[in-house]
């Protein structure tokens, strides 16, 4: 049995005053024991008042990216030792807006998931490809190359040591989702290449779905056979609704 994982991406959104607030309201909602695992990103400047008011709460958090090196001259970037050594659970590795607004390619992306198992963290692999890619009937073999190039040398400890997320990216922030079918048939083939990478325990690998979920649709995503959570990115922000997101993926 897999438990659902429901995340919220913030991206570059709230201040310090927003966040507490945030967190707040949402540790209001949330049930001692929730029947689905529910993960915050904050921005990098909040990721110390996500320890101060989500540890110890059936709320996990983690950081929206990292640098896969320990240490070193790399100025403005956090290391994914750093990002541990705060406390997170979580890190994002490939997301959509780093591969193609900030050129990482498949091989960073790899190697900041290598560096988060390292670490103890466990990664949230983004994959997903552009419109022209799905219209020229090449969707899966992005979503193969992007998986393949992260996951082709790693050991896999446990099946709750890795997330998948599958964002088609011209469905992100665009506010029209893809299809549930296109999702399922996506979702399916990632978990059937998984099983064949890593066996038993690759076909209990959680896969999410990301792009325009919202309360209104979450459901539609969150029932489908091989999608066991979302990746919120705009409808995350409002506590409400990402409660109410959360609470679609076990009805």
């Amino acid at each position: 049995m897999r438990t659902p994982i429901v995340a919220a991406n913030w991206k570059m959104h709230k201040t310090v005053k927003e966040a507490a607030d945030y967190f707040r309201r949402l540790l209001e909602l949330v049930p001692a024991r929730p029947p689905v695992e529910l993960v915050i990103f904050p921005p990098a400047t909040i990721l110390w008042m996500a320890q101060k008011h989500l540890g110890g709460s059936a709320v996990a958090w983690g950081a929206q990216d990292a640098y896969p090196e320990p240490q070193g001259a790399f100025t403005g970037e956090i290391s994914v030792v750093q990002i541990a050594d705060l406390g997170a659970k979580y890190l994002i590795c490939g997301h959509s807006e780093r591969r193609h607004i900030f050129q990482e390619d498949d091989r960073l992306v790899g190697r900041k998931v290598g560096a988060a198992l390292e670490s103890g963290l466990i990664p949230i692999l983004c994959v997903g490809e552009r419109l022209e890619e799905r219209e020229a009937g090449r969707a899966w073999q992005v979503v193969e190359g992007q998986l393949a190039a992260a996951l082709a040398e790693l050991e896999l400890p446990s099946p709750a040591k890795l997330v998948i997320a599958y964002e088609p990216v011209w469905a992100i922030g665009t506010g029209v989702p893809a299809r549930p079918e296109d999702a399922q048939e996506m979702a399916a083939r990632i978990r059937d290449w998984l099983r064949e990478r890593f066996g038993k325990a690759g076909a209990q690998v959680r896969i999410q779905y990301g792009g325009s979920v919202k309360p209104e649709n979450a459901r539609e995503f969150l029932t489908l056979p091989d999608i066991d959570g979302a990746l919120v990115g705009g409808a995350s922000l409002d506590p409400d609704k990402f409660w109410a997101i959360a609470q679609a993926a076990t009805s």
